[in-house]
């Protein structure tokens, strides 16, 4: 086959360092763009960002090029930076870890609806529940005492 063709669709969810709330909500959507104009800048297509101030999700198209561990640590230290220079925050940093889930590509909308709910998804669901639950729902087996 002459050329490559790749469908591959990703959830990825990380924290700020010990889930401190941050993200400030007064420039919280800049982020959001910013985040995304990095995915951008990096050839991927990101479909929807979102999060509030603890953590962020983000759901993009990669291609055949990427690894997921260069595209997120990417977008991490991009963000950072962002948020340090921008918001007066110096002492911003992110978890060192993630969460990257595949996604179908009939599961896009119901992700991206997701993303989006994430404030009011939040009033009555903590993070760590969140992430708990995202995990189980993939299989993925974790020892809470490596998990926070």
């Amino acid at each position: 086959m002459p050329s490559s063709h790749v469908s591959l669709y990703v959830h990825v969810v990380f924290s700020t360092k010990d889930r401190f709330p941050f993200i400030h909500a007064s420039w919280r959507p800049r982020l959001h763009e910013y985040i995304g104009g990095c995915i951008r800048g990096l050839s991927a297509v990101p479909l929807e960002v979102g999060g509030v101030e603890d953590h962020i999700h983000f759901l993009a198209s990669l291609r055949a090029i990427h690894t997921t561990a260069d595209l997120i640590r990417e977008v991490k230290k991009s963000s950072t930076k962002w948020i340090s220079e921008t918001t007066g925050t110096p002492k911003f940093h992110w978890q060192d870890g993630y969460g990257c889930f595949s996604v179908c590509h009939s599961h896009i909308e119901p992700i991206r609806a997701y993303i989006r709910g994430q404030e009011e998804h939040h009033r009555q669901r903590t993070f760590q529940e969140e992430y708990r639950s995202l995990l189980d729902e993939f299989g993925i087996s974790f020892d809470e005492k490596y998990l926070w």
